[in-house]
C-alpha cells in the first residue's frame, strides 16, 4: 500500500480493501495487466489522482490475469475497466483509458460534500462537549454550502451554547420560511429563554449602580468581569472597550489584559474577535 491512498490487492487483503474500505470511502478498482498498454497509460492518472485527492477514495489496483475470478465477479470483460465501489457495492465503472478530467468528474459525483466532512467534525467536537472548538468548522460548512437551512440550525444551536444570542439569531433569520420546522422554533423557544435568563442578579445589581455612576469605571470593570464569568462575552468586551477609551492603562493594564485575554479565548474566526481586535487596534493606534 502506497500511503494511505493506493493499495496493491492481494488474496489476503481482498475482502479488506475491495469491500470493507468501501464502506468508509469510495473504492476505485483499477483492473489492469501487464500486457495492457492502455492500462499503462492510465495506471499514472489514476495514481496521481489518489495523490491529489490525498485519501479521499482508496485506488485498489487488481491484476486481472492473476485474480481472475475477482475480474469475473465485477463482470471485467476487457481492460483497463475501472469499477467505483461505495458501501460494498459496484456503483459506477468505465473501461478503457480515460482523461484525467473525466475520471476527476467520475470521482467528484461520488465523493461526500466537502462541507459534510466539516460537519462531522463539528458533530464530533459537539460530542466530547466542545462546543467553541466545533464553531470553525460549523462557520466554514454554513458558508461553503451557501448557507444550507440544516447546518444554520446546528450552528445557531451551538452558538446558544455558547450565550450567543445575537449571532444565533442572526443565523435563525437567514433560514427560509420553508426550513422553519421543529427544530426552528425548539431553537427560537431557546433563544427567546436565553435572552431573559442571560443576566443573572450579580450583573443586574452591578447594572443599576453603572446607571446611577456612568463614569464610574470600577464598576465597569466588576461588570466586565461578571459577563465574563458568565460567559456573555460580547458584553465583556464592550464594559471593557469603555474603560480603555477613557483609561488605557486602567488598574495597570488589567482591564486591557483582560480584554486580550477575553480575545484568544474565543474560537479561530470567531467573528466577534475579528470585530473587537479591530476596535482595540482603532482605540490604540
Amino acid at each position: 500500500m502506497s500511503g494511505n491512498n493506493t493499495v496493491e490487492i492481494t488474496r489476503e487483503n481482498a475482502q479488506r480493501y475491495l469491500i470493507d474500505e468501501s464502506y468508509e470511502r469510495p473504492v476505485l478498482i483499477d483492473f489492469w495487466a501487464d500486457w495492457c498498454a492502455p492500462c499503462k497509460a492510465l495506471m499514472p492518472v489514476l495514481e496521481k489522482l489518489a495523490d491529489a485527492y490525498d485519501g479521499a477514495f482508496l485506488l485498489a489496483k487488481v491484476n486481472a490475469d492473476e485474480f481472475q475470478q475477482i475480474a469475473a465477479q465485477f463482470g471485467v470483460r476487457s481492460l483497463p475497466t475501472v469499477v467505483v465501489m461505495n458501501e460494498g457495492q459496484p456503483v459506477d465503472a468505465f473501461q478503457g483509458a480515460q482523461p484525467e478530467t473525466a475520471i476527476r468528474e467520475l470521482i467528484d459525483k461520488h465523493l461526500p460534500d466537502p462541507w459534510d466532512r466539516l460537519m462531522q467534525l463539528a458533530q464530533e467536537k459537539i460530542q466530547a462537549g466542545d462546543y467553541a472548538g466545533a464553531l470553525p468548522e460549523l462557520r466554514r460548512a454554513y458558508e461553503e454550502s451557501r448557507r444550507r437551512s440544516d447546518i444554520g440550525l446546528a450552528l445557531a444551536h451551538t452558538w446558544l451554547q455558547l450565550n450567543r444570542a445575537d449571532e444565533a439569531e442572526a443565523v435563525l433569520d437567514r433560514v427560509p420560511e420553508k426550513d422553519r420546522d421543529a427544530m426552528f422554533e425548539q431553537l427560537m423557544g431557546q433563544l427567546e429563554l436565553s435572552r431573559e435568563a442571560a443576566k443573572p442578579d450579580e450583573i443586574r445589581a452591578l447594572e443599576e449602580k453603572l446607571a446611577a455612576q456612568p463614569e464610574n469605571p470600577d464598576i465597569l470593570y466588576q461588570l466586565a468581569n461578571a459577563c465574563h464569568r458568565h460567559n456573555l462575552v460580547k458584553e465583556a468586551l464592550e464594559f471593557l472597550l469603555g474603560i480603555l477609551e477613557r483609561d488605557r492603562d486602567y488598574r495597570d493594564g488589567a482591564a486591557k489584559g483582560l480584554y486580550l485575554d477575553i480575545i484568544k479565548g474565543l474560537a479561530k474566526g470567531d467573528p466577534l474577535a475579528t470585530e473587537f481586535q479591530r476596535k482595540f487596534y482603532n482605540l490604540m493606534y
